[in-house]
């Protein structure tokens, strides 16, 4: 093994060990059923040897180590290749999901500064009718021929194809990508991630998740494949949008489990409902992980029922800005449902060794220093922070966030570390399980005090013909008025709304905190985020409902 600090380092270690070994398989071909045949792989030795080409490649493009190179393409093996590459050469791939805003997609490749941009044709044609990242004076297309661009990705691979093994000296706080956010609580803001944090990403998913070399991975979110070849695994990327999680054809994953023995998938909570819904047994599957926000209790229990007794459903607590947090297995987490339906927020589990979460006081203005905060007691709810080796510590060009977001710590040795405020609210029980209350940003400041998301929202969640609920406040900032969204569930006709309103408000006059909601609404369906289709847009619900209710 190599001392490189790099999410790549050990690509060459696995190619020689298993060179025949399927790294990835996508969608290629289609039978007669129309199902795809996954007829586009590659082996280990085949990622190791062509990211070594075209890391070279690129290098005689001028993409080399600290390069800002903007990526936008879709799941394919040029994907994979080309990021494997990247890493590589040391450059710094910027992420955006390509489906949010026009005008905030805009405003995140301006803001990263690339010297390059690698595209599908398409995004080469939105570069220039649109002008994004005008800074990017290296293009390369992974079209077929180079249009609107300096040359193809086939040409840049050709052109490393002798250089031999690639592999810069990228050191652990070297700038290894940067990763912008979803944006569901504002405009995406770029993360910046160094070697040791994806490396120790790798390390603590694998220990707290026990991954084992040589399964086979659904990962049917782009990125997490990335670590499928640090792990050793095979990662089998769907047939599917992966924007469009909640629209995935459920018959299309079982075929692609069914067909490799896939005995571990990733997935949202809205893709978890797919196969949930679609009500089929996964016999081969052995661990599944569910993260991007809570998964609803019926999900668990429907997905528990069509795994194997021995299978493991994991749902990890985190952000693009530090994961993993906490976990918690799905077993527990059935065993936590009560309390959360009457109001106690959502277990995430104990936190991940070594990370260190501690709750405190919930402000809104910046804590330069940790002994500036005001630490919370057991059961209060303050906002979540942690440390740990995958804590990131700035944003991209984002000051005033990261001052924001940001704890600088000095410990009893002399040392300095960063402390992620998490924007979230929650608390830390008896047993050091860490609860989910909702989004700092969420909270209802009325009157009466602070209410939250998730302790309110699952209690209303109970009724039989409610989908969902967004808890929302309108008004000024310690007087707001709380107000109930409710999307109706499937088939239930919007003409029974009254009745359901009565029912909802019996529901509520149980418990604590949903007592005090004194205004329902039904809404014909929530605006979600684009990455998970799971969180719930309540700034637009609460623009929305402002419009509803006179004098808001």
């Amino acid at each position: 093994m190599t001392d490189v600090c790099n999410i790549a380092a050990n690509l060459p270690e696995l190619a020689a060990r298993f060179p025949d070994r399927i790294a990835m398989r996508c969608p290629g071909t289609r039978g007669p059923d129309g199902l795809a045949r996954f007829d586009l792989t590659l082996t280990y030795r085949d990622l190791d040897a062509r990211s070594d080409a075209i890391a070279a490649g690129l290098a005689r493009r001028g993409i080399v180590r600290g390069t800002r190179t903007v990526v936008m393409v879709r799941p394919s093996p040029e994907f994979f290749l080309l990021m494997f590459a990247l890493f590589k050469a040391g450059a710094v791939p910027v992420l955006v999901d390509p489906g949010i805003d026009k005008r905030a997609l805009k405003q995140c490749l301006d803001e990263a500064q690339p010297a390059a941009f690698i595209g599908i044709p398409l995004a080469h044609v939105a570069r220039t009718v649109l002008r994004w990242a005008p800074s990017a004076r290296i293009r390369i297309t992974t079209g077929a021929r180079a249009w609107l661009s300096d040359a193809t990705l086939a040409q840049v691979e050709r052109e490393g194809a002798n250089a031999g093994a690639q592999l810069a000296d990228t050191q652990p706080d070297d700038v290894a990508a940067i990763l912008f956010t979803s944006g569901s609580t504002g405009v995406p803001k770029g993360v910046v991630y160094r070697h040791r944090q994806f490396v120790a990403q790798i390390a603590m998913l694998r220990d707290a998740l026990g991954i084992q070399s040589g399964g086979v991975d659904l990962p049917t979110f782009p990125p997490f494949a990335l670590f499928d070849p640090a792990l050793g695994l095979t990662s089998i990327i769907p047939d599917m949008d992966p924007t469009k999680p909640a629209l995935a054809d459920p018959r299309k994953l079982h075929d692609a489990i069914a067909r490799f023995g896939v005995d571990q998938l990733f997935g949202s909570p809205a893709l978890m409902a797919v196969l949930a819904n679609f009500g089929a047994k996964l016999p081969t599957v052995k661990r599944v992980t569910s993260a991007g926000a809570p998964v609803p209790a019926d999900v668990v229990a429907k997905m528990r029922e069509l795994l194997p007794d021995d299978a493991g459903f994991w749902t990890p607590y985190g952000a693009t800005e530090c994961l993993p947090v906490a976990v918690i297995e799905s077993r527990e987490l059935q065993s936590t449902r009560e309390a959360t339906e009457s109001g106690a927020g959502t277990c995430v589990g104990r936190a991940v060794a070594p990370n260190e979460v501690r709750i405190i006081a919930i402000t809104d203005a910046p804590i330069a220093q940790w002994d500036d905060t005001q630490p919370v007691e057991e059961g209060v709810v303050g906002e979540i922070t942690v440390a740990g080796p995958t804590v990131t510590d700035t944003y991209f060009n984002r000051d005033a966030q990261t001052k924001l977001a940001k704890i600088g710590e000095r410990l009893p040795d002399g040392s300095e570390r960063i402390v992620h405020r998490m924007g979230d609210v929650g608390y830390l029980d008896a047993e050091g399980r860490l609860w989910f209350c909702g989004r700092k940003s969420h909270r209802v400041e009325t009157a009466d005090g602070p209410l939250y998301t998730e302790q309110v929202e699952p209690v209303f969640n109970t009724h039989r013909d409610v989908r969902r609920t967004a808890l929302v406040g309108v008004g000024a900032i310690g007087a707001q008025r709380p107000v109930l969204c409710v999307e109706l569930a499937p088939g239930v006709d919007a003409g029974q709304w009254q009745r359901i309103e009565r029912e909802l408000r019996a529901i509520g006059a149980l418990h604590a905190h949903a007592a005090r909601i004194d205004t329902f609404l039904v809404h014909p369906k929530f605006p979600v985020d684009i990455r998970h289709n799971a969180k719930i847009g309540r700034e637009k619900l609460a623009v929305w409902v402002a419009g509803r209710i006179s004098g808001a």
